[in-house]
């Protein structure tokens, strides 16, 4: 078999001197699996040296790079645009959808300008408004929701001169008309896989620890269940429970308290929201003398830094980056058709990162010790 270098150097060939080629031509071409030809492509354009269009590849236009640049999906965009962006947190989660967005509007020789909030609907309200004084032709925004505030906020952006993409964020089922495009990851489906996962390891039940403050908790929760349900597994006796941020009053508590029931119920697997979450109930654990995997089976949700935690842990992982990127480019073509181009809501399936936390089928754990 060819080494990957080989390989990427004839798909490479091939590319430059046709333009384009299907993914089937590659796979006759190399004399390998259609799985073996999308790891290629993919590790190709994400260096920018192939784009990826629907059963093929081209090569990239000049300052195009595949991450950020759908334009099956996005139609075409508009160069040179100075795009405002409002989010909720500089700090976790938020810097790679950041990054994604200022890479996308930077290979469109435009340029991003920040602003953050501290999800509070008045606050948000009054970055956007500074950035519509700086003369910006779209928006990203990350707003807040919920309640009387969030929906009036929702319907002002609705209403403004400028395009404005929701990142991560729909508007509710209550406002159905509010016409903003929105970029958002589908948390719910990432709930799914983690528990397929330890499904597929034997176990039959999965207990859940969601983040109390975190506009994502409903997704997830409502992912876990409904994956639950369609596998068969019940949910009677797992424990769910809502915490505070780590290291916040209460927190270690409540964490406690999933332990217990996981001990007293026998259940021998968590999905817990988010990693810094997670990594406080190994740290519970290990100190009641709780193995991760060898007694309880762990899935975080985030993956920022599930990798660094003792043992690594299995993370679902949102494409932040590529979302980022995506709503900066939905942003973009909204300003080149700005009435005829219908409501885009796009959702990025999020990915599992496996590594250790979960160990082998639950038949060869030992049940959780209670607590001492």
């Amino acid at each position: 078999m060819r080494l990957a270098a080989q390989r990427y150097e004839l798909i490479l060939t091939a590319v430059r001197e046709q333009g384009a080629v299907r993914l089937a031509e590659l796979v006759a071409r190399l004399g390998v699996t259609p799985v073996t030809v999308r790891r290629d492509v993919t590790a190709l354009a994400d260096r920018g040296l192939v784009v990826r269009v629907h059963g093929g590849i081209t090569l990239p236009r000049h300052g195009q790079h595949p991450s950020h640049e759908p334009h099956a999906l996005v139609g075409p965009t508009a160069p040179h645009a100075l795009m405002g962006m409002v989010a909720p947190s500089v700090e976790y989660y938020w810097p790679a959808i950041i990054q994604g967005a200022q890479t996308a509007v930077a290979a469109a020789g435009g340029r991003l300008v920040l602003r953050t909030s501290c999800y509070d609907p008045a606050e948000d309200r009054r970055q956007v408004a500074e950035l519509l004084d700086r003369g910006v032709r779209a928006l990203l925004v990350a707003p807040s929701t919920s309640g009387r505030a969030g929906a009036e906020l929702l319907r002002w952006l609705d209403g403004l001169d400028v395009p404005v993409v929701l990142v991560e964020r729909v508007p509710p089922p209550e406002l159905p008309t509010v016409a903003l495009d929105a970029a958002v990851t589908d948390h719910s489906l990432g709930a799914g896989l983690a528990v397929r996962h330890l499904a597929a390891l034997g176990h039959r039940r999965v207990g859940l620890v969601a983040s109390r403050h975190s506009p994502h908790s409903a997704a997830i929760r409502a992912g876990w269940a409904a994956a639950l349900a369609s596998l068969g597994m019940s949910a009677q006796g797992a424990p769910v429970v809502e915490v505070p941020p780590y290291g916040s009053p209460g927190w270690a508590a409540a964490c406690e308290e999933v332990l217990d029931q996981c001990a007293g119920s026998g259940v021998r697997a968590l999905l817990v929201h988010a990693d810094r979450e997670a990594i406080g109930v190994l740290d519970l654990a290990r100190q009641r003398g709780v193995e991760v995997p060898g007694d309880l089976a762990v899935v975080s949700y985030d993956d920022e830094v599930a990798a660094a935690s003792d043992p690594p842990l299995t993370a679902v992982r949102p494409q932040k980056h590529r979302l980022g990127a995506l709503a900066a480019q939905l942003a973009l073509a909204r300003i080149t058709d700005p009435l005829d181009r219908p409501v885009h809501r796009v959702a990025l399936w999020p990915t599992l990162a496996v590594r250790t936390s979960c160990g082998t089928p639950a038949s060869t754990t030992r049940p959780v010790s209670s607590r001492a």
